[in-house]
């Protein structure tokens, strides 16, 4: 195979299992009724002035499957976790006792599974318009390509292989969805 092909089919792979990595981490944000120290990523807490993930500023540890602790490493920043955890959005309510911050996740109703299960699906969509959307930027790619003297044939070969790619990485973002929505729907 041509070694242009091969280079625009190497930044095709690693742009495809990046969108797959995306989508992985968009999941793992959707709460399946289980308390994990993942569900507070994206929370950040004013800390000496600047915002800082509070992961960085505290210990977060999960007693149980429905209670995540929240020890910060200073005493005085607990009200600004709180707020924090507060302001997120998350659908949490803290529990402050002065020295840790407990959050109680609770049980998941039917309703709401199967909205969590829409959630999913919409994100594992997103997945692979992303995935098709890089197919699409790699065959433009490698059509370019015919201009630096790559025949036909070696075009047709090198789409063959964006396809190939293509699928695969669609399989891994449905296996993903797949196993998100089993988690949701375990009671």
């Amino acid at each position: 195979m041509n070694e242009l092909i091969s280079l625009e089919l190497d930044d095709c792979k690693e742009s495809m299992g990046k969108a797959v990595a995306h989508t992985e981490s968009e999941l793992t944000k959707i709460r399946a009724g289980k308390a994990t120290p993942s569900m507070l990523d994206g929370i950040s807490v004013e800390y000496y002035g600047s915002m800082t993930p509070l992961s960085q500023v505290s210990n977060i540890n999960t007693t149980d499957a429905r209670t995540l602790v929240i020890q910060p490493w200073e005493k005085n920043i607990i009200n600004a976790v709180e707020k924090a955890i507060i302001d997120s959005n998350i659908g949490l309510n803290p529990q402050n006792d002065g020295v840790v911050i407990r959050l109680v996740v609770p049980p998941l109703t039917e309703e709401r599974r199967r909205d969590l299960v829409k959630k999913v699906k919409e994100e594992a969509e997103k997945g692979r318009v992303a995935v098709r959307n890089i197919r699409k930027d790699a065959n433009e790619s490698i059509k370019k390509l015919k201009n630096d003297g790559v025949s036909e044939d070696e075009i047709k070969t090198g789409e063959a292989e964006v396809q190939k790619l293509t699928d695969s990485f669609i399989v891994k973002v449905d296996q993903l969805a797949e196993l998100k929505e089993k988690d949701i729907m375990t009671v």
